[in-house]
């Protein structure tokens, strides 16, 4: 079955099964591998890209539901944010800047989620935080994530 899916302002036709994971479609169909599997269930976030504005977890949402949606995903990230041409998001910017990453496996995922956040809320309390990013980093990085949020944020 045809599947259209707009990723990164790139309009793209697949020939998929619709109950595709569109995790699976970004990684093995289109080559974007920045998107993480983690858990399969939707519960540690290291899938999350944008649909249409909103942080998606990919490993359960089939590709039918998003045919045809605005997909951003970290590769896609820093144009979508009005960064230069070869510059990177703000939110990236403060990743590296706090350090956040160990291991960094997480992070593509957190990033959206927290770039999301910040669209809809640019200036989050703690507690907005705190309910809009349940993303799971087992190297414990959550003081540098905050730390980084917060210094977009203050900006």
């Amino acid at each position: 079955m045809a599947i259209t899916l707009k990723v990164n302002g790139t309009t793209h036709s697949l020939d998929i099964e619709p109950e595709m994971p569109l995790l699976w479609a970004l990684r093995d169909e289109l080559g974007l591998t920045g998107t993480k599997f983690g858990c399969g269930v939707a519960a540690c976030g290291a899938c999350t890209v944008h649909v249409d504005g909103v942080a998606t977890r990919t490993c359960v949402t089939p590709v039918e539901a998003v045919d045809g949606a605005e997909i951003t995903t970290i590769e896609g990230l820093a144009a979508t944010s009005g960064a230069a041409e070869g510059m990177l998001a703000p939110v990236q910017q403060a990743w590296i800047d706090a350090q956040v990453p160990q291991c960094g496996y997480c992070q593509s995922g957190m990033l959206m989620a927290v770039s999301a956040l910040l669209a809809e809320n640019p200036r989050p309390t703690d507690e907005d935080i705190d309910a809009a990013i349940t993303n799971v980093c087992r190297c414990g990085t959550y003081p540098r994530v905050r730390a980084a949020i917060r210094s977009v944020t203050a900006a």
